[in-house]
């Protein structure tokens, strides 16, 4: 298993030109581009009456070869043009094309499915005229639309339309590697069902990655048969108040689930009776002022604190208290908003192994502009890691993992079911409990998102907060039959 990189418009562009001047002609790149998207509609389709919508450029190109090949395999197929092909491998393309072809917008056929091959990554405009007009058309009924390279319209770097119409597709065939659109919501879900295809090229672009097990999981903390429980790591969660107490119970019972040794909820003293009814295998000990918290936490692996925490001083001092301690952090939810009027007093006790894991609305309040000002979202996470010196893991659909020497991975397998009260809870105690067994906090912080979905997708409708850490072992009997 090797990871797979996320690669920008530029990376992807050095890539083919770095093929090409080492050998491989441009037309040889084309000419497995093409096949590869007819390949991917062979596998996905049945024959069906089909438009290729080819632009001026390679994209188009590409749909050249694509439209060829299917009408050499008996489909219905033809070219609706936006232009004649300008790109000399394009044109090349368009003159082994014998078949039917159309000014776009001229053709009376009835499509069934549309191959959307106007324009690739490189993009950087809106849509006007002709193609404006095809992508309202197939924006409609994206279940009939397959794109190369990307959905045109959209910026391969940001996810993000380039005007007010883009297309959207139920199948994207790319190459060599995904590009950010691929990754990031809107573009994500454009996108559809993405294929990679490899069409010979080399180069793993940098510090962007796809989040997948491939990531992490030659370094997950799988227990030895010599192990004890104190050898798998001690992990403590900070309690709110007695009528905020479920939240800490959460989170300890995941990383108990994730398979701390050791997991221990520290309870203010008026909360000790109600957390006391709850747990089992969860141990409890009672603090009243954050130099007992300080004092019990000294010898721990990692600690969790914010969820339900509460937003006051209290819960200030016991983010400070524990910073003093050497256990790496999680810092979640309230722990994350009650430093909204100084984010440099919390930026100022962190170290490298803490993670913050806000979801939008938090990480605005601990970096004010940030989001807005940044061209994406993966961008927003690196720049935040590197004021805060931490793992910054930014929630959302397309959550993105970022760690202060620019390393960024971003979650593919994200799942609507998560939205649900007290999911963040679990997902701290996942990677709470993965950085107390040894693990990396980037990695850890990779590995709890990813299996945070996992599990969610498991059951899928209906799913509650409480059920995911139960869902948990069923993600880590698959993982460690990869192994």
């Amino acid at each position: 298993m090797s990871v797979r990189p996320i690669l920008t418009v530029s990376e992807m562009a050095a890539a083919d030109a770095a093929a090409i001047a080492a050998g491989t002609p441009g037309q040889v790149l084309m000419a497995r581009a093409g096949a590869a998207v007819a390949d991917a509609i062979c596998e996905h389709f049945t024959p069906r009456p089909t438009a290729v919508l080819c632009g001026p450029g390679n994209n188009g190109g590409d749909g050249y070869v694509a439209a060829r090949l299917l009408a050499e395999r008996g489909w219905d197929v033809w070219v609706e043009r936006l232009a004649p092909p300008v790109a000399p491998d394009a044109k090349a393309a368009a003159a082994l094309w014998t078949g039917e072809t159309f000014e776009a917008g001229q053709s009376r056929r009835e499509a069934e499915l549309y191959v959307d091959a106007l324009f690739g990554a490189g993009l950087a405009r809106a849509l006007d005229g002709e193609a404006a007009r095809l992508s309202r058309l197939c924006e409609r009924m994206p279940e009939r639309v397959v794109a190369v390279d990307i959905p045109s319209g959209l910026s391969g770097d940001t996810g993000r339309p380039l005007g007010d119409t883009a297309f959207r597709a139920a199948l994207t065939v790319t190459f060599h590697a995904k590009k950010p659109v691929h990754v990031l919501e809107p573009g994500a879900s454009s996108c559809g069902e993405v294929v990679v295809a490899d069409i010979g090229l080399s180069g793993g672009g940098g510090t962007l990655i796809e989040n997948t097990p491939e990531l992490w999981l030659a370094r997950f903390p799988w227990p030895v048969v010599s192990a004890h429980k104190h050898a798998r790591g001690r992990l403590v969660v900070v309690s709110g108040d007695a009528w905020s107490t479920g939240a800490a119970r959460l989170a300890a019972r995941a990383g108990l689930r994730m398979g701390a040794g050791l997991v221990t909820v520290l309870s203010p003293t008026d909360a000790l009776s109600v957390n006391a009814a709850h747990l089992e295998a969860v141990m409890l000990r009672p603090f009243d002022t954050e130099v007992e918290l300080e004092q019990i936490a000294a010898d721990v692996d990692a600690a969790v604190i914010g969820p339900a925490a509460g937003v006051n001083e209290t819960t200030l001092l016991n983010v400070l208290a524990l910073a003093r301690t050497g256990a790496a952090l999680v810092i979640d939810a309230d722990a994350i908003t009650v430093f909204r009027d100084d984010p440099e007093e919390l930026f100022s006790v962190l170290d490298v192994d803490d993670v913050l894991t806000p979801h939008p609305g938090e990480f605005e309040r601990l970096f004010p502009g940030l989001l807005k000002s940044a061209p994406e979202r993966i961008t927003a996470a690196r720049r935040a890691a590197a004021k805060a010196d931490a793992i910054v893991l930014l929630k959302g659909p397309d959550t993105v993992i970022a760690a202060p020497d620019g390393r960024a991975a971003v979650n593919t397998n994200g799942s609507p079911w998560l939205a649900t009260a007290g999911s963040g809870d679990v997902l701290a105690g996942f990677i709470g409990s993965l950085i107390a067994q040894g693990m990396e906090s980037f990695e850890a912080a990779c590995a709890g998102a990813w299996i945070h979905a996992e599990a969610a997708d498991l059951h899928g409708p209906g799913l509650i907060s409480e059920d995911l850490p139960g869902l948990a072992p069923l993600v880590l009997r698959r993982l460690y039959d990869l192994r």
